[in-house]
């Protein structure tokens, strides 16, 4: 017995000195290479890895060249691209001279303060319904997102010049006129585009309505049981569970509808970008389209940064509600 005791005291002394050691003491580069092949960060970076040779090898090596074309004057010769130092003188005319260019800028910002809000607040609703326990539902998704397959600028264009874009008869069922002399301009405004644009609002909201879908059929059930247990409305629900738990999807949504909407080929500075980089002379030329696209680009990530930094402090302030 005494014996016996001595061996059980010596197993636990030598089993208390293994957990005091540290796991990854007496680990080898060989098992902890191995360990990462089994990890998941290795498998992320399997996933990624294709894109990030398709950026290597196709996309890296043109950013470089239109940053180097943005500050020279570019001529196309058959067979060859010469290139002369022009220091700033290309992004200097595009802010100061060509007011075309200024102007396309605040169009588009215009287009991005209207667009982003309503078709994340329209995506946001119609997920809700569609995430609900109704008859036909996966028809709807279905519809929804046919768009987002046979979308195209060309497709569009057509819709917009035959008038499918808008309601029909909007504009004598609602006088915007009578609406300015009693609401703010800003909000006449906001109506008028939401009346005319609500088609093609629609024809942008297919991924997002998705990605909302997922959101919400990943939430916990049992936090809205819980709630009606304790009296809260559908409402407060809403507000206090549905809201911040999506605050990521908003952020994800916000960033791929300024995307879509920055890359889209009828947005007014791709298409004056495109119209000036065949051009001859000042204010023309893959320079000066080069410096544009660069200060287009630079627009983006401001919006950008912008729109995460304001999600990231309500998702902070909700935290500490």
């Amino acid at each position: 017995m005494k014996k016996d005791k001595k061996n059980i005291a010596n197993t636990d002394s030598s089993a208390a000195a293994a957990v005091a050691v540290p796991a990854g003491a007496t680990e080898t580069k060989k098992e902890k290479f191995k360990r990462f092949l089994r990890s998941e960060t290795f498998s992320g970076y399997l996933f990624v890895l294709p894109w990030i040779i398709g950026f290597a090898a196709l996309v890296a090596y043109p950013i470089i060249q239109t940053l180097i074309f943005s500050f020279s004057t570019v001529s196309i010769r058959p067979g060859s691209i010469e290139t002369s130092p022009a220091g700033f003188s290309n992004y200097i005319y595009a802010l100061i001279t060509d007011t075309s260019f200024t102007e396309a800028l605040s169009e588009y910002a215009t287009e991005i303060i209207l667009y982003v809000p309503i078709i994340t607040v329209v995506s946001l609703i119609i997920a809700m319904l569609l995430n609900s326990k109704l008859k036909g539902t996966g028809f709807f998704r279905t519809i929804f997102f046919l768009p987002v397959i046979i979308t195209s600028g060309p497709v569009i264009q057509i819709f917009i010049e035959q008038g499918v874009a808008s309601f029909p008869g909007v504009d004598e069922l609602i006088n915007f006129e009578e609406l300015a002399s009693t609401l703010p301009e800003f909000l006449v405004s906001a109506l008028q585009f939401l009346t005319s644009e609500f088609i093609m609002i629609l024809w942008f909201s297919g991924i997002q309505i998705l990605v909302f879908m997922t959101g919400l059929q990943k939430m916990d059930k049992s936090m809205y049981e819980a709630a009606k247990i304790d009296g809260a409305s559908g409402w407060e629900m809403f507000w206090k569970i549905t809201l911040p738990a999506l605050n990521p999807t908003i952020v994800l949504n916000v960033v791929f509808t300024v995307v879509m909407q920055s890359v889209f080929s009828l947005n007014p500075i791709i298409v004056k970008i495109q119209n000036d980089m065949n051009g001859t002379g000042e204010g023309a030329g893959y320079g000066y389209a080069s410096a544009m696209a660069w200060i287009y680009f630079a627009v983006i990530l401001v919006i950008l940064g912008v729109a995460v930094l304001i999600f990231k402090k309500h998702e902070k302030r909700s935290k500490r509600l």
